[in-house]
């Protein structure tokens, strides 16, 4: 299979490749959404709302994990895309075996961590007794299979720097399938409980980064692997990579500091929260990837230097995802309540998630526009920025608000949930200013 990097998106039209890079994209997020959501979906289905809660908080500490691995490997996408754009071919070489060695010896680290801290976290998390044994073991387990969701998103980044989105969708696709068999068979036929869903991840996840190996070793790659650390290639990843995990992460603790105001209300709101967010996956699938597709195009972009390129990319970028955004928030709105209720048949889990869904149903209409300038300024390099603003979103509202909304009485779960929108709404509003800001030193620099 000749995987020569045939995606150069420096010339031509903009529209049509960049959706037939991102459908490939789409379905893989699909599918992280339904690897993830499986778990929740079969215990939901087959288990008590105690279980219900631990998978909810024990995915939820799991994804965020998850979400600064793939924010950190951004870039490595990052770098390999401008390192094309360029045409410095052996530099990506180095990039790439720097990436290896690097994600390699944090995967060591955080199996260690999540094995030792996952007791300390359910309890700072504030989940309940009845849940918390449950939570933990979730968390141990799937902690074992630090360095395969680590390889896997590695593997990811890399293809979608060589503008390749296909090899990555079928990664995910052979853990889905897997994870799906998994847990029919040890969840809903041998009711072997939520440690079980977690070892049927781990399985998954093994299974994917083996498979995937063979498919990458029949390949004809256009780069070699040399496991080797180069300080330049080490230091373009972790300056455009850090400032992008540290962002992601420290707006994941605003999603679990949320969780945790949440689970101090009991088993029934923590399994709402819980299965409302993993609705929510599925209904930012679309603005996911944009920014990612966005990244990966911009990035080629910015280093054969047509920056008007770029601008015309995150235009289109932003057109193309408000016509999803629009349709997302009307299903979620009118449907809430069946949304919830593939997840579990306990009623009143479904009106919990379903009144904190209703306040998504108004960030459907704000993500279109921030995911596709994220996207655009983790591609132009700002990944500082990219920082700055999540973290104001993050610790000057997506915190404060739940945490004011969780004491007053009665609680609602849909003012909680409000804090999200309201956050979106502030993070645009920074976005627009630099890109005016950009914009303008552009020009002068033209005049």
């Amino acid at each position: 299979m000749d995987t020569t990097v045939k995606n150069s998106f420096t010339t031509g039209p903009i529209v049509k490749p960049l959706l037939k890079f991102m459908l490939p994209v789409i379905l893989d997020l699909f599918l992280q959404a339904m690897y993830g959501a499986v778990d929740l979906l079969v215990v939901g289905r087959f288990a008590t709302a105690a279980d219900i809660s631990g998978v909810s908080t024990g995915s939820q500490v799991l994804q965020t994990i998850t979400n600064v691995i793939v924010s950190f490997a951004m870039g490595i996408t990052v770098t390999i895309g401008q390192q094309l754009g360029a045409k410095q071919t052996e530099k990506v070489n180095q990039t790439i075996g720097t990436g290896i060695v690097l994600f390699g010896i944090l995967g060591v680290i955080l199996t260690i961590c999540m094995f030792v801290f996952a007791s300390p976290i359910a309890s700072l998390l504030n989940v309940p007794k009845a849940a918390f044994h449950q939570t933990v073991g979730y968390l141990r387990i799937c902690g074992l299979g630090s360095l395969i969701i680590i390889a896997y998103n590695l593997i990811s980044s890399i293809f979608r720097g060589l503008g390749d989105s296909k090899t990555p969708l079928w990664t995910v696709m052979i853990a889905c399938v897997c994870n799906i068999i998994g847990d029919l068979i040890l969840v809903a036929l041998l009711h072997l409980g939520v440690q079980s869903a977690a070892i049927a991840t781990v399985i998954s996840q093994l299974s994917s980064v083996l498979l995937s190996i063979q498919i990458i070793r029949k390949m004809n790659l256009p780069f070699e692997m040399h496991l080797q650390i180069h300080k330049e290639s080490l230091h373009r990843i972790i300056r455009v990579g850090f400032p992008i995990a540290r962002q992601d992460f420290l707006v994941s603790l605003s999603f679990i500091a949320i969780l945790m105001f949440v689970n101090a209300l009991g088993v029934t709101a923590s399994a709402g929260v819980g299965i409302a967010e993993k609705v929510c996956a599925f209904i930012m699938l679309i603005p996911s990837a944009f920014m990612q597709s966005m990244s990966a195009f911009v990035a080629q972009n910015v280093g054969a230097h047509k920056i008007d390129r770029a601008n015309k990319t995150l235009y289109s970028g932003i057109v193309l995802s408000l016509v999803f955004g629009i349709l997302m928030s009307f299903l979620t709105f009118h449907f809430r309540s069946n949304m919830a209720g593939i997840f579990t048949t306990n009623p009143m889990v479904i009106k919990a998630g379903a009144d904190y869904l209703e306040a998504y149903a108004i960030d459907c209409l704000l993500t279109c526009f921030l995911f596709c300038f994220v996207g655009f300024y983790n591609g132009v390099g700002q990944t500082v920025f990219v920082m700055v603003q999540g973290i104001i979103g993050a610790f000057c509202v997506r915190i404060p608000v739940p945490y004011v909304m969780s004491h007053q009485r009665p609680v609602s779960l849909f003012h909680i949930g409000l804090a999200t929108p309201c956050s979106t709404i502030i993070q645009i509003v920074l976005c627009l200013i630099v890109f005016h800001h950009m914009q303008t030193k552009l020009k002068e620099s033209r005049t």
